[in-house]
């Protein structure tokens, strides 16, 4: 059992006497602003570290290999288009209410009555409570990535919200954007999204916490990267957010710092708006794709001889996922090529102009802005580039005309499965969020996003990403620049074996996070 500080405080004044102190250990790290704590709204890197440690799911993706484990479930069973789940009957909520099965049915009507973050993984599922540790989801068809889709269905306490909801705010959004509401392994002490979450672990998680994981985190938002390495060669933080420069962190590997990785599901996406002339031209879009220095993009994210923030794309689809290209056929450079398209391109160089847009909070994205912008002047193409804040880029894409020209972006597949990494991003019926600026509407595209969904076979999905692999590198609404690696900085006193050793990787971004299972020292 772990011992808490207030278990400590009620031991005999004598052992107190004899004993030494408790040491509280704390967890620092930072990540990009701003940090979404209602998770029905979480999407990006930061909310997702805030909702796998705060709340719960019915499944997780399996450590070291594929597949889902049980977790507030206990098991499952497949009925075509229909899944009833057994479920857990010793969790409680931090509020000290039961969990039970009416708890899963209001997380998900809360998230599809919300329709915000990943809601859009739910359309058309209902489920029923069939007795307290027994829920029923209805699919209406088949969905092959439903089992993975549920580790973005966190379980909130529906009692607990509800007495905190009013007429005006039903679903108790106000209370959920400054408190937790769930059955995590740590609990929320404060939240500011624009500076801080402050998280405390919940001593009566109904799994084992390890006895050195972190008693407090606290999960700071965008510090400067130079704020960060004097944090780090001060002994003030722990891990570093992978936004650094590469040379930043080399350079703290250099002065001792270990690197943490996380592999897997996603890439960097040089987002092009189709909606945009002389963007939306097929053939102005794949020269800017031609023209792009793949190689010298690679050398820029190395950061020792062993580690690197990205590997050599092949594709709309990274290596490893379904319908991804051969590793070996690379994407390299074609000025030639890239001349050819400019001449069936109907608008001519000179009258281009592009708004290159880079993320304020991710200054390496200012380097490949100076790098497209040095590349597409090789054809005669001016640019401009322009500095977003998070918050004001996520804003401006809400409509096509004030999206940039060209945006970037760093995406992965949220539950691990190809179809959120790639749904979100292409089909018609979800222009304009972060996720999707090139406001791309293809029918050949929704229809092999849409097989991708249905294929009750790995051999049918491969065969669906495959087409919509040729039909997007057809198309160019995107650059694929590399598939990507995150690389942390992080101290020594702080061993995170899901971001160390690959047979304790999630294999899904951010559950690498989970802070139950990392271990501190107390120097």
């Amino acid at each position: 059992m772990r011992q808490t500080p207030l278990l400590a405080a009620a031991l005999g004044a004598a052992t107190a006497l004899t004993s030494p102190a408790f040491a509280q250990t704390v967890l620092r790290l930072d990540e990009v602003a701003v940090g979404e704590l209602d998770p029905a709204k979480a999407s990006d890197y930061a909310d997702s570290i805030l909702m796998f440690n705060v709340y719960d799911t019915l499944v997780l993706p399996t450590q070291g290999a594929p597949g889902h484990d049980p977790h507030l479930a206990t098991s499952w069973e497949v009925d075509g288009s229909s899944y009833t789940f057994t479920l857990r009957d010793d969790v409680t909520f931090q509020s000290g209410n039961p969990f039970t099965a009416a708890d899963v049915v209001y997380s998900l009507e809360r998230m599809q009555a919300l329709g915000q973050g990943l809601s859009y993984l739910f359309g058309g599922v209902t489920a029923e409570a069939v007795d307290d540790t027994t829920v029923r989801f209805d699919l209406g068809e088949p969905y092959a990535p439903f089992i993975a889709s549920l580790v973005r269905l966190p379980i909130v306490d529906s009692a607990l919200i509800e007495a905190n909801a009013t007429a005006d705010d039903e679903w108790g959004e106000s209370f959920l954007s400054a408190h937790g509401a769930g059955s995590g392994a740590y609990t929320v002490t404060s939240h500011n999204p624009q500076e801080e979450t402050v998280m405390a672990v919940n001593s009566d998680y109904f799994l084992p916490i390890d006895e050195a994981a972190p008693d407090e985190v606290r999960l700071r938002y965008g510090l400067e990267g130079a704020t960060v390495r004097t944090l780090l060669a001060q002994g003030e933080h722990d891990i570093a957010s992978q936004w650094l420069p590469p040379e930043v962190i080399r350079a703290l590997a250099e002065d001792g710092a270990q690197l943490l990785t996380e592999s897997g599901t996603g890439a960097f996406y040089i987002k092009l708006n189709t909606a945009r002339a002389p963007l939306d031209d097929v053939d102005c879009r794949l020269a800017l794709a031609s023209a792009f220095d793949y190689a010298t993009a690679l050398q820029m994210v190395a950061i020792t001889d062993d580690v690197a923030a990205g590997s050599a794309s092949t594709g709309a689809i990274p290596v490893g996922m379904f319908g991804a290209n051969p590793a070996e056929d690379v994407l390299t450079r074609d000025l030639d090529a890239a001349r050819a398209y400019l001449a069936d391109c109907p608008t001519p160089p000179a009258d281009w102009n592009l708004e290159i847009s880079w993320i304020a909070e991710v200054p390496l994205e200012e380097r490949f802005a100076l790098l497209m912008q040095a590349n597409f002047a090789e054809l005669g193409i001016s640019s401009s580039i322009e500095t977003l804040p998070w918050a004001l880029f996520t804003e401006r894409v809400a409509s096509p005309e004030n999206t940039p020209h060209i945006s970037q972006i760093f995406a992965n597949a949220v539950t691990g499965d190809p179809d959120t990494l790639l749904y979100s991003m292409y089909h018609s019926s979800v222009p304009g969020t972060w996720q999707s600026p090139e406001y791309l509407d293809d029918p050949e595209v929704d229809a092999a996003l849409e097989a991708g969904r249905r294929g009750p076979s790995e051999a049918e999905r491969d065969t669906a990403y495959s087409a919509l692999n040729a039909r997007l590198m057809d198309l160019a609404p995107t650059i694929y620049a590399y598939d990507r690696q995150s690389v942390f900085a992080a101290s020594n006193r702080v061993s995170v074996p899901a971001l160390s050793d690959p047979a304790k990787a999630f294999g899904m971004d951010g559950m690498g996070f989970t802070f139950r299972l990392m271990e501190m020292t107390e120097e």
